[in-house]
C-alpha cells in the first residue's frame, strides 16, 4: 500500500513519517483549507442557512502538494486532530480534493491518535475508522453561530458607536462578566468589623500558640460581631485578664486526596497560578510538547493530545505510573488500586485520555538539555499532576482546643502533616492570594491544662469586594457556567485584549472605556443573547448535535429568529450615551458623555441640530497646542504634541499646508547602510503590538524592512556589507547572513 497522510502542522508531519517508514507521504494541511469568504452571505439564513465556503488563498498550494502526492498512491489517510475542529479539517481537505476529481479510484481512511508515539501512531493506522459527520455538523453550526453573530453585531456597533468595533458570540460573554465584576468592585461598600487574637503559654511555657476569641457567654461570635475599636479593645482587654484553662481537645485525621490529571481548562489554570503564563501561551506551549521534541535523534510526542475535556487515563500509562511510584517513593506511596476519575463534562468523550506524559520514564530532570525554558515548565507541571494523581492520599492530623475563662472562649487550631503521600510531588495552585498551608502546631493540651494570655490584640479589618477575574478565574468561571469549550478559551481572552475592550493590571482583566460602552450596548439591545445562561444552552444543544441527538440547522433557525428580531429592534434604537447635568451652551439642553475615535467627548444632545461638541478635559474653550522644541524637517515650522489613536506624536503647526508628522522620539540609528536603495540607514522602530524591527529611514520610498538586528560586519560567505543578529531561547545568540540564497550563520559566544 502507498498512502498519503494529512495532518494539521508540519511539525508533527515530520514526527509521523519517521514513524511510518516508507510507503507513506505525510503532509500539513497547516490548519483548515477552507472558510467563510470574509463578507456578508457566507451563512444564507433566507436559504436555510446554505452555506458558502471557499479555499483560504495560502492554503492553494498544500492542496496542490496533497493533490500531487495523491497521484501516485492509492490511500488518502487523514490523521487531523481528534476533536470538533481536526474533523472539520479532514472533512474540508476530502471535501476539496473529491471537487477536484482527486479521489476517484482512491481508498478514503480516517485516524486518530491520541499521542504521537510510535506504537500509537502504528496501532492508529492499523485500525483506521470513518469520517464522524456528527462532529463536523456540530463545528459547522458553531461556525455559522459565530459568523452570523459577528457579521451582524459587529456593523451595528459601527454604527451606534465607533467603527472598528467587533462582537463574537462567547467573547461578548466573556466582556460581560468582566464588566460586571467591575461594577460590583465600584460599588461595593466596606464592612468593617474586628477579631480578638491572643497569644497564649501552657504552664510549662514552652513554645507560645495562637488562638482567637470564639464566644462569649457560651454564644458563638459572628464575623460581625465586633463591629468598632472600642468594644473590640475593651474585650481583648478583659481577654487579657482572663485566667484560662483548657474546656476541651478534639483531634481527627484526614485524608486530603489529589487532584485529577489535566484537561485543558485546568492546565491552563493552574500555568497561570503557578507559571504566570496566559492561556494563549499555555495551548502554543503544549502544542510543541504534543507534536513532537528532538530527543536522541529524532522528534517524539512528549504529551498526550491537550484539548481534552476527559479525566481517564489508558491502562498502559497507569500501569507504568504505578512501577515508577514503587521503585521511587516506595509502597507506602502507591494505593492499593489505580485511582480512576469521573469526568464531569457530558460530552467528553471517554475513549480520549487526559493530558499527561507519553512516557512517565522521561522525567524533567532528564529532558531539561533539551526542552527550553518555557517548554520544561510545562512538561514538569503536567508529569507531576499527571504521576501526582495515582499517589497514595496525604494524612494531615488535625487538633482543635477550646480554651475558656468567665464566660470567654478562645479556639485554637493546630495541623501537621503526619503522612505526605501525593504532596511530596505536587500540591493544586489556589485561585485567591494563598493562605498559610503550612504546619501549624499546638503544643501538647490536656483537659485542665491552665493557660496564660501574653497578650491580646484588637485587630481592625474590612470586607473587601469579590477580586477581577484572573485568566485563571475567568477560564474557571466560563466552564462552569459551560460557556464556550476549552480549545476556544485562549482565543476568546485573546481577542479581548486585541479589541483593546481590556486591560491587564496585575495580571487582572480591567475593563477599558471602549470594553464597557460595548458591553452597555449588547446588554441593554440583547440581553438574553449574551446572558451567560442562554450561551450555556447554545453550547448543550452544540454538543447534542455533536453526540447526534439533533440536527444543526435546527439549532441555527432557533437562534436565528429572536437574534434577527432584536438586531432589527437596536437599528431604530439611540446610540448609547451617559447624560450629564451640564448643559449645552449654545443651546441649552443637556450635555451627555459619548464615545468617538479617541475615547469620551461631551457632546450636545440636540445633535444633529446642534452640533456643539468638546474633549472631556472640563473645558469649553478648545486647548492651545503644546509646541515642542523640534522643528518640522519639511517646512521648518514648529511641531507641536499631538494625541492620535495610538498616543502622542509630532505635527507640523503649518498644517493643513504641511501634514509632516513624525513620532515623539526619533528612533535609534544603527547605522548600517540599507542594501536595497543604497541610501537610507535602519533604526530602530516598534510595530503597534510592541515588536521591535529594523526599517529603512527612506520609507516610504524604501519599504526594505529587517526582524533581525542588523550588524555593520560583511558575510565572510558571500561579502554581504552587513549580517543580522538574533536572539532565541533554544540556540541563544547567533549572527545570520540576510541575503537571499545565502545560508550562513554562526553561534556566538555568550559573554561571561
Amino acid at each position: 500500500m502507498s498512502a498519503v497522510v494529512v495532518v494539521e502542522s508540519p511539525a508533527k508531519a515530520k514526527t509521523i513519517e519517521k514513524y511510518l517508514g516508507k510507503g507513506y507521504k505525510v503532509l500539513a494541511s497547516y490548519g483548515h483549507v477552507r472558510a467563510f469568504p470574509k463578507k456578508d452571505g457566507s451563512v444564507d439564513p433566507n436559504q436555510d442557512f446554505l452555506i458558502k465556503y471557499e479555499v483560504i488563498a495560502d492554503k492553494k498550494k498544500r492542496l496542490d502538494a496533497i493533490d500531487k502526492a495523491l497521484e501516485k498512491a492509492d490511500t488518502l489517510i487523514l490523521a487531523s486532530d481528534l476533536d470538533r475542529e481536526g474533523e472539520a479539517i479532514a472533512w474540508h481537505v476530502a471535501e476539496v480534493l473529491r471537487e477536484r476529481g482527486s479521489l476517484q479510484g482512491k481508498t478514503i481512511q480516517r485516524i486518530t491518535f491520541n499521542e504521537i508515539t510510535k506504537k500509537a501512531i502504528q496501532e492508529a493506522v492499523a485500525n483506521p475508522g470513518t469520517m464522524d459527520m456528527q462532529l463536523v455538523d456540530a463545528q459547522q453550526a458553531r461556525s455559522a453561530l459565530d459568523y452570523l453573530v459577528g457579521f451582524t453585531l459587529s456593523p451595528l456597533l459601527w454604527r451606534k458607536i465607533r467603527s472598528g468595533l467587533s462582537a463574537g458570540r462567547v467573547q461578548s460573554v466573556a466582556l460581560r462578566l468582566i464588566c460586571e465584576r467591575e461594577q460590583h468592585i465600584r460599588e461595593f461598600k466596606a464592612k468593617e468589623f474586628w477579631t480578638i487574637d491572643a497569644t497564649c503559654l501552657t504552664a510549662a511555657g514552652a513554645v507560645p500558640f495562637d488562638a482567637q476569641l470564639h464566644a462569649v457567654d457560651g454564644e458563638k461570635l459572628g464575623k460581625f460581631a465586633i463591629t468598632d475599636g472600642v468594644s473590640a479593645k475593651t474585650m481583648a482587654g478583659r481577654v487579657e485578664r482572663g485566667s484560662f484553662q483548657v474546656a476541651s481537645v478534639d483531634k481527627k485525621q484526614v485524608r486530603q486526596q489529589p487532584s485529577p490529571p489535566f484537561i485543558t481548562t485546568t492546565l491552563q489554570m493552574d500555568a497561570s497560578r503557578k507559571l504566570g503564563f496566559t492561556a494563549r501561551k499555555t495551548m502554543q506551549v503544549a502544542q510543541k510538547l504534543y507534536e513532537g521534541i528532538e530527543v536522541d535523534g529524532e522528534p517524539v510526542g512528549l504529551i498526550t493530545y491537550m484539548r481534552t475535556d476527559s479525566l481517564t487515563l489508558s491502562e498502559d500509562a497507569l500501569v507504568e505510573m504505578r512501577s515508577h511510584i514503587q521503585q521511587t517513593y516506595g509502597d507506602a506511596y502507591l494505593p492499593d488500586k489505580p485511582r480512576r476519575f469521573k469526568t464531569n463534562s457530558k460530552n467528553a468523550q471517554e475513549a480520549h485520555e487526559a493530558i499527561r506524559p507519553t512516557a512517565i520514564s522521561r522525567t524533567p530532570e532528564a529532558l531539561k538539555s533539551v526542552l527550553d525554558a518555557d517548554e520544561w515548565k510545562l512538561y514538569k507541571l503536567i508529569w507531576k499532576r499527571a504521576l501526582a494523581s495515582q499517589m497514595e492520599a496525604a494524612v494531615l492530623d488535625q487538633v482543635r482546643a477550646d480554651l475558656e475563662s468567665g464566660g470567654l472562649s478562645l479556639r485554637a487550631n493546630g495541623s501537621t502533616l503526619a503522612f505526605p503521600g501525593f504532596r511530596t510531588l505536587y500540591i493544586e495552585g489556589t485561585d485567591e492570594p494563598a493562605k498559610q498551608d503550612g504546619e501549624r502546631l499546638l503544643p501538647p493540651l490536656a483537659v485542665g491544662d491552665q493557660i496564660e494570655v501574653k497578650q491580646a490584640d484588637a485587630r481592625q479589618h474590612f470586607t473587601e469586594p469579590k477580586p477581577r477575574f484572573s485568566e485563571a478565574t475567568l477560564v474557571k468561571e466560563l466552564e462552569a457556567d459551560g460557556i464556550g469549550r476549552p480549545s476556544t478559551y485562549a482565543n476568546i481572552l485573546n481577542v479581548l485584549r486585541e479589541r483593546k475592550y481590556v486591560e491587564m493590571e496585575k495580571k487582572r482583566f480591567v475593563p477599558t472605556d471602549v470594553g464597557e460602552w460595548v458591553n452597555k450596548f449588547l446588554v441593554g439591545s440583547f440581553s438574553d443573547i449574551v446572558a451567560p445562561k442562554f450561551t450555556a444552552e447554545v453550547e448543550d444543544r452544540l454538543d447534542a448535535v455533536a453526540r447526534g441527538e439533533e440536527g444543526w440547522k435546527p439549532v441555527l433557525r432557533e437562534f436565528w429568529a429572536p437574534f434577527k428580531e432584536a438586531v432589527d429592534k437596536a437599528l431604530g434604537a439611540e446610540r448609547p450615551a451617559e447624560e450629564t447635568d451640564e448643559t449645552c451652551p449654545e443651546c441649552g439642553k443637556p450635555m451627555a458623555i459619548k464615545l468617538g475615535r479617541y475615547g469620551k467627548f461631551l457632546a450636545c444632545t440636540g445633535y444633529p441640530a446642534c452640533k456643539h461638541a468638546r474633549p472631556m478635559n472640563g473645558s469649553s474653550e478648545p486647548e492651545e497646542p503644546e509646541l515642542s522644541d523640534q522643528l518640522c524637517d519639511k517646512c521648518q515650522s514648529p511641531m507641536v504634541i499631538k494625541h492620535g489613536r495610538f498616543g502622542k506624536f509630532l505635527g507640523c503647526s503649518a498644517y493643513p499646508k504641511c501634514k509632516n508628522i513624525q513620532p515623539m522620539e526619533k528612533p535609534e540609528d544603527t547605522g548600517v547602510r540599507c542594501p536595497e536603495c543604497g541610501e537610507g540607514t535602519f533604526l530602530v522602530k516598534k510595530s503597534r503590538r510592541g515588536k521591535v524591527f529594523y526599517s529603512c529611514s527612506a520609507y516610504p520610498k524604501c519599504k526594505n524592512a529587517l526582524w533581525n538586528k542588523p550588524i555593520a560586519q560583511p558575510c565572510p560567505a558571500c561579502g554581504a556589507s552587513f549580517v543580522t543578529e538574533k536572539v532565541s531561547k533554544r540556540n541563544g545568540t547567533e549572527h545570520l547572513c540576510a541575503s537571499e540564497g545565502c545560508g550562513w550563520k554562526e553561534q556566538v559566544a555568550e559573554a561571561e
